[in-house]
Order: structure tokens, then C-alpha cells, then sequence
């Protein structure tokens, strides 16, 4: 038992790391790219949306990190659901054909859709406190 709940822990880390990463990249060097994959119906400016979902993650990855055993489980239903509410933007760059993060091609980009579903439960089961 106590070996699945470190390798949770690992898991939980590396998901939150992961998270601050992407949310620093958001908000500097990366930024252009994560414009390709808002939207065109979101109703704020493309390059808003990419700063708040950015301060979203670095604050996902963080609380991944931080966060008591005791709340950890409605952290990882708040990341989860914040990869689901972006997923919208996966498909939009797809449908659109936007080339961004080396997804370059059609094919490239539908095998991006399938990873959305692996961070859902990356972030659900690294944090089930079971």
C-alpha cells in the first residue's frame, strides 16, 4: 500500500511540474502557440485567454504539489476538469488545421485529441487518496 501511494505522489508531482511548466510557457515563450488553439467562438481576446489559462495552470500545478492529503482529491477533480474545458481548443486547432507545437499536420493533430483523456486520468488517479 505504501508503495502506491508514493508512486501517486510521484505521479502527482510530476503532473503538477508539468502544469507550471506549461503555464509559464503560456505566458512567455510559448505563447504564440497557445493563441493556435483558442477558439474562435471564446468571447474574450485570444491572447486573455491564453494569460488566465496560463495563471490557471501554474495555479493547478502548484495546489498538484501543495495541496494537504486531505484536499488533494478535489484538486485533482479541478485539474481534471480544467483539461476537460480545454479540450476545445485541441479540437479547434485541429478542425482548423492550425499548426502549433509541431502539430503540423492533420494526422499529428487527431493524435494529440487522444492525450487529452490520459491527462483526465492522470490528474484523477494521482490523487485518489484510496
Amino acid at each position: 500500500m505504501a508503495k502506491a501511494k508514493h508512486i501517486r505522489k510521484a505521479a502527482r508531482i510530476l503532473l503538477g511540474a508539468n502544469l507550471i511548466f506549461a503555464g509559464v510557457s503560456h505566458l512567455t515563450f510559448a505563447r504564440k502557440d497557445f493563441r493556435a488553439q483558442v477558439p474562435d467562438w471564446v468571447p474574450l481576446d485570444k491572447d486573455d485567454t491564453v494569460v488566465y489559462s496560463g495563471i490557471a495552470e501554474i495555479a493547478l500545478g502548484s495546489a498538484l504539489g501543495l495541496t494537504p492529503d486531505k484536499y488533494q482529491e478535489a484538486v485533482g477533480k479541478a485539474a481534471a476538469a480544467f483539461f476537460v474545458g480545454v479540450f476545445p481548443g485541441n479540437i479547434s486547432q485541429y478542425q482548423n488545421k492550425r499548426s502549433a507545437f509541431g502539430l503540423d499536420t492533420d494526422r499529428k493533430r487527431l493524435v494529440r485529441l487522444f492525450f487529452q483523456p490520459v491527462l483526465v486520468f492522470w490528474a484523477l488517479k494521482s490523487t485518489n487518496n484510496i
